[in-house]
């Protein structure tokens, strides 16, 4: 009997113990703020309760009761408003400096926010002296002067907004090509490869004791790739459609608006395909919305030839279209986007596709024209006809350069085709930005400095 009343009295206990520990989770859960981005914050997620949230100071106004913050992280253009009793001020509290603030999320009784956290605990993390920090809080800054300081300027409400949309615009050209039947292939950025033949390279080598002999690592000289596309051609021979999205590199020697070292290329190589029309109307005009008109070189040069504009450089016949000529292009058929096609054949690398259309001999290459840019966009069909790419190839003296790319049209060839797009060409295009280093996080140039 006495054991029975033992074991009713350890039943007790060991319930009123899981009860008071389950009272005490409920406590400790209820006390312990949600971490909120302030994207959530600001679409009114927790409402009403005790939120954390992590970020940077754009504004701090101090007044006899309280303190007014304006606190992002990054995850939305606009800002959580934050309401704290002055008791909750510190000197450190400045633009620019990290906060972790703690309080309870409410609704605004003002129209231009739709809520406001009411801070209960703030905590500097990052101390940001406002008189060195290059940025003012009363002051706008031009693009100009933020470009500046390339290791700051993403804290700027102007260049971090450039780089979400760019975040976007990338997410939206993956979902583009997977949604359309696209296989990625991520191409070499080291490849021994000039695929555009213009010869502006960047030479690898490597550094240190063991390769101190000259000798090249590979078995032939190695560069930074200016093209994914001799690579997609490879896979097109087992994939109709690929495509590849990455960095390359060109050694131009410019400092202009429209010129980097490193930039981002969109290619895409498609098989079974002979004519521009599938190039053109099928993939541009499908990512960009829209249907441009379409002119040959002839008609361009002809265009350019009747103008009364004075041109720096020629427009005969076997010219290649300068940024003066592709601008006016684009103003002569109403500043909308404009597809030249046909190029003469000697302007074109050795990869595309002869149209043997004697006298003149073109080349069934295509490029897309657009507003404010010029050249965005570059394609053509490939020469899928071994004995005229080896006569090609033979004359330039890269036949056994180009054994392997040879290969391609011996075993179960087809006719092909495909397109580069600059990204940061599309980027100035769509947003109307005039340097195209104010779209890519960290510019690299002739004579620029490297982080």
């Amino acid at each position: 009997m006495l054991q029975s009343a033992a074991k009713v009295l350890s039943f007790a206990s060991a319930t009123s113990v899981s009860r008071g520990i389950a009272a005490g989770i409920r406590h400790y859960c209820k006390n312990t703020p949600t971490k909120l981005r302030v994207s959530q914050a600001l679409s009114g997620a927790e409402l009403g309760s005790n939120i954390k949230v992590q970020g940077w100071v754009r504004s701090v106004r101090a007044q006899k009761a309280n303190v007014f913050l304006h606190v992002n992280d990054g995850s939305s253009l606009q800002s959580l408003q934050v309401i704290a009793s002055s008791e909750l001020n510190d000197p450190l509290l400045t633009f620019g400096s990290a906060v972790e603030v703690t309080g309870i999320l409410k609704k605004s009784p003002h129209q231009k926010q739709p809520v406001e956290l009411d801070a209960k605990q703030i905590n500097v993390v990052g101390e940001c002296n406002p008189v060195d920090f290059p940025f003012k809080i009363k002051e706008r800054h031009g693009l100009e002067y933020i470009r500046q300081f390339p290791h700051l300027r993403c804290r700027t409400n102007a260049f971090s907004s450039l780089l979400r949309i760019r975040s976007e615009a990338t997410a939206a050209i993956h979902s583009y090509f997977k949604d359309n039947g696209f296989v990625e292939i991520n191409t070499p950025i080291i490849t021994s490869n000039d695929c555009e033949g213009a010869g502006e390279l960047f030479q690898v080598e490597p550094s240190g004791p063991d390769h101190a002999d000259g000798e090249n690592f590979f078995s032939v000289p190695a560069y930074l790739t200016v093209s994914g596309q001799l690579h997609l051609e490879v896979v097109s021979g087992a994939f109709s459609k690929a495509y590849t999205f990455g960095p390359t590199f060109r050694a131009e020697n410019s400092q202009s608006r429209r010129h980097l070292a490193e930039f981002y290329m969109v290619e895409a190589e498609i098989s079974f395909t002979q004519s521009l029309e599938d190039l053109t109307k099928d993939t541009v005009d499908a990512m960009l919305k829209n249907s441009f008109p379409v002119i040959t070189y002839r008609e361009a040069i002809d265009i350019l030839r009747r103008s009364s504009e004075r041109f720096a450089f020629p427009t005969d016949w076997g010219c290649d279209l300068k940024t003066e000529h592709e601008k006016y292009l684009v103003k002569h058929c109403g500043n909308i986007p404009v597809f030249v096609t046909d190029y003469p054949y000697d302007l074109k690398p050795f990869y595309a596709r002869d149209n043997q259309d004697h006298p003149e001999r073109t080349a069934a290459a295509v490029d897309l024209l657009v507003p404010g840019v010029g050249e965005l966009c570059g394609g053509s069909l490939r020469e899928e006809r071994l004995n005229l790419l080896s006569a090609r190839l033979e004359e330039a003296g890269l036949e056994d350069v180009y054994s392997w790319y040879l290969d391609l049209r011996r075993f179960g060839s087809v006719p092909h085709g495909g397109f580069g797009l600059g990204f940061e060409r599309y980027l100035q295009c769509i947003l109307g930005v005039d340097n195209i280093k104010d779209v890519i996080p960290f510019p690299r140039f002739s004579h620029s400095c490297l982080l």
